[in-house]
């Protein structure tokens, strides 16, 4: 089994990826640096993997680093105590970086900073300690406003917020990267559609810092009496029920995606691999509020108010590929996802503690 570096591994993706690989066998070495997660995430990931301790008091196969992927002296530290120890850094798995397309449009410099140039120092890292395996946590919303759907690999890059057109950047920098040493690095960009849901033993799951940006956590601390009422942004597309429809896709399936791409990499030679991460079905807005009503048992107030701007009427995956290359494809269903959404959310009413 690998060592493996996961940054942004205490997150909502991270951590529930972490957990998969630790059960896998791997070692992970996880860097974060808890602006929008929670330490307390990766302990019940211990827990749950049944990780123990060595005589010396360490925590087997799992090392917490708080830091940022920019600090490149942090980066040096990290990879040469791996070499160190005799177990060099074998693959990175890279979730760090902003992610609220809303906060992108007002803070530009920061989301590129963080996520372009905070990229470019890790993979600067690598290349100097020859660890050139990644698994890059991309997004479909490098699609903007879809032409088609189900929507494959191959449709336009047109994204339309300053998140988006950081993603598009660094999918271009790790073509460039490969292509400048073609037998070297061995490369996989996923573009999630919409994670949620939680850890089926209700232990970890999603806390988004302050008001949530995306629909689920909104039901859900709705449903559990964090917040009134929920807005829904508009009832008029021209979809079933007037209300958007997306592709949800549960963290587990997400998470084993990751393993399944990781152990591509591993198997197969140098390469750029870009894929959907989605379930290839769609349900509205209404059709996730009703779902976890009748998986909560508790009523989820709503209101219809006026469209939002970057709102696009229906977005689904066509997950066609990663079915070819990897052998994936999602396992649960929305009924799933939101009685493991529930089970998270009505145990944990504040989360992982006061970040909400």
């Amino acid at each position: 089994m690998a060592q493996l570096l996961i940054t942004g591994g205490a997150g909502f993706i991270g951590s529930h990826t972490c957990l998969v690989l630790l059960q896998e066998g791997h070692s992970l070495i996880v860097l974060d640096n808890y602006s929008n997660s929670s330490p307390v995430a990766l302990e019940r990931v211990a827990a749950l993997a049944e990780l123990s301790f060595s005589a010396n008091g360490e925590r087997e196969r799992l090392e917490l680093v708080q830091g940022n992927i920019g600090d490149r002296e942090c980066l040096e530290q990290l990879f040469n105590t791996a070499c160190k120890r005799g177990k060099p850094i074998e693959a990175v798995i890279h979730f760090a970086g902003l992610k609220a397309v809303g906060e992108s449009v007002r803070e530009p410099l920061r989301y590129w900073n963080v996520n372009l140039t905070g990229t470019g120092c890790l993979l600067a890292a690598m290349d100097s300690h020859s660890c050139r395996t990644l698994v890059f946590s991309s997004s479909a919303t490098l699609y903007g406003y879809p032409d088609t759907t189900p929507i494959p690999e191959t449709a336009p890059i047109q994204p339309i917020n300053p998140y988006g057109h950081s993603k598009a950047a660094v999918e271009q920098l790790l073509h460039d990267l490969a292509a400048s040493d073609p037998n070297q690095w061995r490369i996989a960009c996923l573009r999630y559609f919409n994670p949620v849901g939680a850890h089926p033993s209700g232990t970890i799951g999603e806390d988004p810092l302050g008001r949530p940006n995306n629909l689920f956590p909104f039901v859900s601390q709705v449903a559990v009496g964090r917040r009134e009422s929920l807005q829904v942004f508009g009832g008029d597309w021209p979809t079933r029920d007037g209300t958007c429809i997306r592709d949800y896709i549960h963290v587990m399936d997400l998470a084993e995606g990751h393993r399944s791409a990781l152990e591509c990499l591993f198997a197969e030679p140098a390469q750029v691999l870009t894929l959907n991460l989605g379930s290839g079905q769609g349900a509205s807005v209404l059709e996730v509020v009703q779902a976890f009503e009748q998986a909560s048992g508790r009523k989820v107030p709503y209101e219809v108010v006026g469209r939002r701007d970057g709102d696009a009427a229906i977005t689904i995956a066509d997950p066609a590929s990663a079915l070819h290359r990897l052998g994936w494809r999602t396992q649960r269903t929305l009924d799933d996802i939101c009685l493991d959404g529930w089970a998270w959310q009505s145990a944990n009413p504040s989360g992982y503690g006061d970040l909400g």
